[in-house]
């Protein structure tokens, strides 16, 4: 573990992870108590010291949170165990085998854990329909209501939260949003509350789309549009997979602006929508081809620009993020 390492580290459930450090050592404490203490060896392999087999899954998750999050370079987490719960082999969170043992960076984001704060889509069972477009699809599951993910951001030293929209708590603050001139550039939605009703009340009656809003130390700052992009729109520019997810994005605070903050919110937004699904591996995203900053922060975030195309409306860029790629080296902290 790092010199520069996290000293704390809040969980999504409330309790607080603290960690200190000495020279051949480090210790976590959960809530105050003590949890786990780690010796580092000559060969860089952490062995935890006093570790009930009972213990080692939440222990042994929490260190590797701890370890990945307080470095976001770390790809690996290699361990000394004399011996290993067969739950952890199971549930991906350890590989290996003797010397070998180790906890993978790739692996461990794509683990729901405390993260995932709603029902998931993963697990609904497949029963192809036909959209009114013609497309088969999947029956989508029913919607989540309220918070559906929540993490600590270590860079920002700030709670990055999704929650689902509520017409009648978030009408105002999504007419002010846009009705503002540079969200109206590129959305093209602006309107009274009226119109702005109908729009969400179309888009929570549609199982294709999500509508959520994105939260910073519990301030609303941001909405999103998450859609099942084989009965959207999208779907004829480019081969949509079943379970491909796409997003629309607007961010309606001016002080919540800024490129730490987009890779904190997209970052985050991505997560989500990959830990849902299991069976998601794209997210997709067509903005509009001459919006450069926008098109720069997906690229920073893994999306590639496949092709550029034409909408009734604009001239959009397909920007595609492969599930492998966002857990490859993943940058989340």
């Amino acid at each position: 573990m790092p010199g520069n390492a996290l000293a704390a580290l809040p969980l999504p459930d409330g309790r607080r992870l603290a960690v200190s450090q000495g020279e051949q050592e480090l210790a976590l404490r959960l809530d105050g108590q003590p949890l786990l203490r780690v010796r580092r060896l000559a060969d860089g392999r952490l062995q935890p010291l006093e570790l009930p087999l009972a213990e080692q899954a939440e222990a042994l998750w929490l260190l590797a949170y701890c370890c990945f999050a307080g470095d976001p370079d770390r790809q690996a987490l290699r361990l000394a165990l004399a011996e290993v719960d067969p739950a952890l082999r199971a549930s991906g969170l350890l590989l290996g085998e003797g010397e070998d043992l180790r906890i993978e960076r790739e692996l461990f984001w794509q683990l729901p854990g405390p993260f995932l704060r709603a029902p998931a889509s993963a697990g609904y069972p497949q029963q192809l329909v036909m959209h009114a477009s013609g497309r088969r699809h999947p029956r989508r599951p029913p919607k989540p209501v309220g918070e559906v993910y929540r993490r600590f951001d270590a860079r920002l030293g700030a709670w990055m939260s999704l929650r689902t929209l509520d017409i009648e708590a978030d009408l105002p603050r999504f007419n002010r949003w846009q009705n503002s001139a540079r969200v109206a550039a590129f959305w093209q939605e602006q309107g009274d509350l009226e119109q702005h009703r109908r729009y969400l009340e179309a888009l929570a009656a549609d199982p294709r789309v999500l509508t959520l809003i994105g939260c910073l130390d519990d301030e609303p700052f941001a909405y999103y549009e998450a859609y099942w992009a084989k009965e959207d729109r999208i779907a004829p520019f480019y081969q949509a997979g079943d379970y491909d997810r796409g997003i629309h994005m607007l961010v309606g605070e001016e002080h919540h602006r800024g490129p730490h903050k987009v890779a904190a919110w997209l970052g985050a937004l991505s997560h989500y929508l990959l830990l849902d699904e299991p069976r998601t591996q794209r997210v997709v995203a067509e903005p509009r081809a001459d919006n450069a900053r926008m098109i720069q922060h997906l690229q920073a975030q893994g999306y590639h620009k496949a092709k550029e195309f034409d909408f009734p409306h604009k001239r959009a860029a397909l920007m595609v993020l492969p599930r492998e790629v966002f857990f490859d080296r993943c940058a989340l902290a």
